[in-house]
């Protein structure tokens, strides 16, 4: 089996997540199906129909979430020496060499990604092309419009 890279915030969500949908979420609608049983004729019974389709939803997640995990291989980068070079898990300052904007991303699994909370994707083009450099390095990254580089400011295990 392939395990994904995946950091410690990352599966303590989906582990929370997870916890939420079987111990809340799943006995709520366990009740609302119990509840719509009651009101009779289960063929013309929206209620009845509503809660099971939650419930399909609910499980389909709780089976993701769990296949996730699994598959999961979590990654704490404070416990990992600090050498100056970007790798998975790591929160990278990087500054654009002809505008002089900075910006600051975390690089992250796949599901944890997020650009509004400047968490990147490991397989995104630039987490790609930030991976392996250094502290001080300038990288040429591929973007969509086109090559756009970057010097690396710092590199931080948080």
């Amino acid at each position: 089996m392939t395990k994904f890279p995946m950091t410690v915030q990352g599966a303590r969500a989906l582990e929370d997540e997870l916890n939420f949908l079987k111990t809340e979420r799943r006995p709520q609608i366990t009740e609302a199906i119990a509840t719509a049983r009651e009101l009779g004729d289960l063929k013309e019974n929206a209620e009845y129909h509503a809660a099971r389709e939650q419930q399909g939803m609910v499980e389909a997640r709780i089976r993701d979430i769990e296949g996730r995990l699994s598959a999961a291989q979590v990654i704490d980068v404070t416990t990992i020496a600090h050498t100056g070079k970007v790798i998975f898990g790591t929160t990278i300052d990087i500054m654009n060499v002809d505008t002089d904007e900075e910006v600051s991303y975390q690089i992250v699994g796949e599901d944890e990604a997020d650009i509004k909370q400047g968490k990147i994707s490991v397989t995104s083009p630039i987490a790609r092309g930030l991976i392996g450099k250094e502290e001080g390095e300038v990288v040429a990254i591929q973007t969509p419009s086109g090559v756009v580089e970057y010097e690396i400011l710092e590199v931080k295990h948080i």
